[in-house]
């Protein structure tokens, strides 16, 4: 199945406000992403074993670990979870930068160092939600055309 259908077919398996919500981020997110790689993870591990909610990425970046190796993985993910919504935004820096920046005045949503959750999308100011993604869209995108020229 084609990754374009694993993503449909995962939003439209959602509840009625969930699916909308997701969809309509889908959308937002391909519009800062017009060209991007899509990426589904159906958070099964390689026995088949879940281990983690399904989720959507978008873009592509070079994760680098401590050991010298490095992997490719996507910019921006998001995810259905029991309580709502989660926005990853992989990859940037300043692990305080979100919840800084965003916090106080997204709305309800908690902050980590690289993901906001929430509810539903009424529940938090969708333009911060958008420029919180642009950020880390900009970093990550500086980051892997600088790993590119080394």
């Amino acid at each position: 199945m084609s990754i374009e259908k694993q993503i449909k077919t995962y939003i439209d398996s959602q509840s009625g406000s969930k699916r909308a919500d997701l969809q309509s981020l889908h959308i937002m997110i391909l519009d800062l992403m017009p060209k991007t790689q899509l990426w589904f993870l159906d958070g099964k591990d390689a026995t088949g074993k879940t281990i983690a909610n399904p989720n959507i990425g978008y873009g592509l970046q070079m994760i680098n670990y401590a050991d010298g190796s490095f992997k490719e993985f996507y910019q921006i993910g998001i995810s259905a979870n029991t309580k709502g919504i989660s926005v990853y935004i992989i990859g940037i820096k300043d692990k305080e930068y979100l919840a800084k920046t965003f916090l106080a005045i997204i709305g309800k949503a908690t902050i980590t160092g690289y993901c906001i959750k929430f509810k539903t999308i009424k529940d938090i100011n969708i333009s911060l939600l958008k420029s919180a993604i642009q950020y880390g869209i900009n970093q990550t995108s500086v980051d892997l055309v600088l790993k590119c020229l080394l």
